[in-house]
């Protein structure tokens, strides 16, 4: 006759036998601290013996009128027993039974991860599934479904879990040295990108890697921690190339350090059911390059007092001053780190320049968005600089400005006229436009306010000449021979170079009479050059 619980005895069994040996260590580990708390009282026992024994030759001999040297007393020395042996042998097994408390802690805390983790696969699978019942199905069963937690679960889906690694090395201030440190970080997400688990690691021997050595060891940390979470599905992303090729197998990095590393992500890849690597772009990259840049920060700073209290340092790489970790920015995208007064003094150029701010970092591209700089920018320049970015962001041949000087806001073409469209019929035809910001009416082919109940042909034979400030300008542009560009009406100065002008537009024509320029080749017979604004008087330079 079967047992019905012979199943779950076998089942049982080994966490049987580990708990017996965990017992068995216990007690040989509290035997081992008896023995040697009994040898060290003894030898201190020996040792308050000795020092009697001594006392009392040494009272004999003074009592004596004529000691003789025959007649010495018989002190036995004491047994040799070192103290201080027995001293660290107790420290020795007190250090292993709280590095053992904290193993058994760590893999208690551990089971309980994975646990609750089983338990949540098991929950989206079953909320999953319930979404997938036809709605006449739930209706009559509805109350009926079920699908208690058992503690196993199936990884679901195809893919299973989705790991973000990434590998950085990074040349960084440390006060008076220049170091080369290097960091890991892994994302561990489920099949709806929700974070599982989060790794940073320091990379070791990161002045001898190059960026592509550091990628494919952060795939060992990735496949590492997947594994500890005895995941068997998952798919890969790095944002890497040359770390993709090596992990699929397309590029052969030969016999090399990184040839053995790319060897051993091969041997991990064995351990999973379902293995896929996916080559992604850096900004989704999850959480994995800023636990990689964390990785790095946490290697480049040092504790040190402020006038605040103790805190932590960092040396800025731009003018190598050491400063607080709250007074250094980090660049979104790249994470890369300057002090506050450096970022404030590179953005204040780029906007004086009317440009975009980028990270100062050299061949680096990743843009500092607006909300960052109001940590260091003063409220009027985030104000500008917004208006910056979103001329940038309009086409030059889109760009409308608001006629109204207390305005000047910027529009696109197509955003005004949808939002005149919404109280104005007809205005694609009239030329009438309702600004988005001061919302006051105005017309985009007389650059004016709107001239009701008149037609644009109407208004300009009523009034020929232009107004005050648009005739100053164009007194000016006159008398410095500027030329207009016919496509987009901006005003177009040379300064050097040839005749050909491009405007910033696209469109091409010639500054000195503005006929267009076709293929590349002038429609007129003007000069290309003239010599003075082609060769330089340095002098007049100097």
């Amino acid at each position: 006759m079967n047992n019905p619980n012979l199943h779950d005895a076998k089942g049982k069994g080994i966490q049987t036998n580990e708990e017996e040996d965990k017992d068995e260590l216990k007690s040989v580990l509290g035997l081992q601290h008896q023995l040697l708390m009994e040898a060290k009282t003894m030898n201190s026992d020996l040792d308050l013996a000795f020092q009697l024994q001594m006392q009392e030759a040494v009272t004999a001999s003074l009592s004596l009128p004529d000691p003789s040297p025959s007649l010495d007393a018989a002190v036995l020395p004491p047994p040799e027993m070192d103290s201080d042996y027995v001293t660290l042998m107790l420290e020795d097994i007190a250090r292993y039974e709280t590095e053992r408390k904290d193993m058994e802690e760590s893999e208690e805390a551990m089971r309980k991860f994975k646990n609750d983790l089983n338990r949540s696969i098991h929950d989206q699978n079953f909320a999953r599934y319930i979404m997938n019942v036809p709605e006449e199905e739930w209706r009559d069963y509805g109350d009926e479904y079920e699908r208690p937690f058992d503690g196993n679960v199936d990884e679901a889906g195809d893919e299973g879990f989705r790991v973000y690694v990434k590998g950085l090395v990074s040349e960084e201030r440390v006060r008076e040295m220049t170091v080369m440190v290097g960091g890991v970080g892994v994302a561990v997400c489920d099949f709806g990108n929700n974070l599982v688990l989060e790794v940073r690691k320091k990379l070791e021997g990161a002045e001898f890697m190059s960026g592509e050595m550091a990628g494919v060891e952060a795939v060992i940390h990735g496949l590492n921690a997947a594994l500890s979470l005895d995941l068997k599905k998952i798919t890969l992303f790095v944002d890497d190339f040359m770390v993709h090729q090596y992990i699929t197998g397309r590029v052969q990095p030969g016999q090399s350090k990184t040839g053995t590393i790319v060897n051993e992500v091969a041997l991990l890849q064995k351990r999973f059911t379902y293995f896929q690597s996916s080559l992604v772009a850096r900004n989704d990259m999850k959480f994995a390059l800023a636990l990689a840049r964390d990785s790095i920060v946490f290697q480049i700073t040092w504790p040190a007092e402020s006038s605040n209290g103790k805190g932590l340092k960092e040396t800025c790489v731009i003018c190598f001053e050491d400063v607080d970790t709250t007074r250094m920015f980090s660049v979104e995208g790249c994470f890369h780190r300057y002090c506050f007064s450096c970022m404030k003094q590179h953005v204040e150029v780029k906007l004086l320049n009317a440009m975009v701010a980028n990270c100062p970092h050299e061949g680096c591209n990743s843009e500092v968005t607006i909300d960052s700089c109001g940590k260091f920018l003063d409220p009027k320049l985030v104000k500008i600089m917004i208006d910056c970015k979103k001329e940038a962001s309009v086409p030059v041949t889109e760009k409308v400005y608001c006629v109204f000087p207390r305005c000047s806001a910027l529009m696109s073409k197509s955003e005004v006229l949808q939002y005149t469209n919404t109280v104005i019929l007809g205005a694609e035809h009239s030329g009438a436009r309702k600004c988005v910001k001061c919302h006051c009416f105005f017309c985009i082919n007389c650059k004016v306010p709107w001239h009701y109940d008149m037609t644009c042909s109407v208004y300009k034979r009523r009034n020929p000449h232009p107004v005050k400030e648009d005739a100053m300008f164009n007194s000016l542009a006159k008398k410095r021979k500027w030329r207009e560009c016919i496509k987009c009406k901006n005003v177009v100065e040379l300064a050097e170079g040839c005749y050909h002008i491009t405007c910033r537009c696209g469109y091409e024509f010639c500054y000195t009479c503005g006929l267009p320029w076709k293929n590349k080749k002038a429609t007129c017979t003007c000069p290309i050059w003239d010599e003075r604004n082609i060769v330089h008087d340095h002098r007049r330079r100097q």
